[in-house]
């Protein structure tokens, strides 16, 4: 099957939370579109291995230590993609995550047995970190790269949201919460950046296995646990989705060409589940 082609040749693509599973895959593939591709990510190491594997590929790519929290970091790293590279075409929000200080160990709090974290016991801190890693952490770059982009013609921002967004999941409210708002921003931006020629979208991945969730659907032999049953039975395909699965999705949203008329969409990625009920 042929692939979905998008031609982003010297176009400057900045992808944050880049190290990892999904965004790495996705600066990858945009790389073999000819785009210059800046990996930021907190972790040097996780966003070099991924720049290195671009340019061994022969493509363009450059490795840059970046919190998404913080405005200085920030617009030191934009200063640098522009005498790399120039200034930034596109943005993707792919920096986020959930924190174990936010999460419930039981889905339902007349279920949970003594010692058991509830509601009542989540961390202040950690959800604040979650609702800042999410949501100002696609806050934050978009106020400062987009400003790149501002009359140029074919610049879009392409953020990562989650089925979380649609309907929340068990145990996690703070990163349930923190994606919806993520999905909510796409809209705003996407109304507030129409005059301006950006157009704003997101995909929210359904569930796909990464470093961050691995533990949560396998045990230590490797064996799912039972909330991988419960995802699955409630996934019409039956099966996670595959990294490379999001690639057509995201090509599309960021073709000029092909999506020109598109903005303000979230579209889900998910094998059905946010389309079946349960019966």
């Amino acid at each position: 099957m042929a692939k979905f082609q998008l031609d982003l040749n010297l176009k400057t693509v900045v992808i944050t939370g880049a190290g990892g599973v999904i965004c790495g895959g996705i600066a990858r593939e945009l790389a073999s579109s000819g785009a210059n591709i800046a990996v930021l990510d907190i972790d040097l190491d996780a966003a070099s291995a991924v720049a290195d594997d671009i340019v061994k590929s022969g493509g363009k790519a450059k490795a840059y230590m970046t919190d998404v929290l913080d405005r200085a970091s920030l617009e030191s790293t934009r200063e640098q993609i522009n005498a790399d590279f120039g200034s930034v075409d596109i943005l993707i929000n792919g920096a986020g995550g959930n924190n174990p200080r936010a999460t419930t160990d039981n889905e339902y709090f007349d279920t949970a047995k003594e010692g058991a974290k509830s509601f009542f016991d989540l961390d202040e801190a950690g959800v604040k970190f979650v609702f800042d890693l999410n949501f100002l952490g696609t806050f934050l770059p978009t106020q400062v790269f987009a400003k790149d982009m501002v009359g140029k013609k074919g610049c879009s921002i392409l953020n990562i949201s989650s089925m979380n967004a649609f309907t929340p999941l068990t145990k996690i409210p703070a990163y349930s919460g923190a994606k919806a708002a993520v999905s909510n921003f796409t809209e705003w931006l996407a109304v507030h950046f129409a005059s301006a020629g950006i157009r704003v979208n997101a995909i929210a991945p359904g569930f796909f296995v990464t470093n961050q969730n691995r533990a949560l659907l396998f045990d230590g032999e490797g064996k799912p646990t039972a909330r991988t049953g419960k995802i699955l039975a409630a996934t019409p395909m039956r099966r996670f989705g595959e990294v490379e699965e999001l690639y057509g999705a995201v090509k599309l949203l960021l073709s000029e060409d092909n999506a020109s008329f598109i903005t303000g969409v979230v579209l889900p990625i998910d094998g059905g589940f946010n389309a079946y009920s349960g019966v």
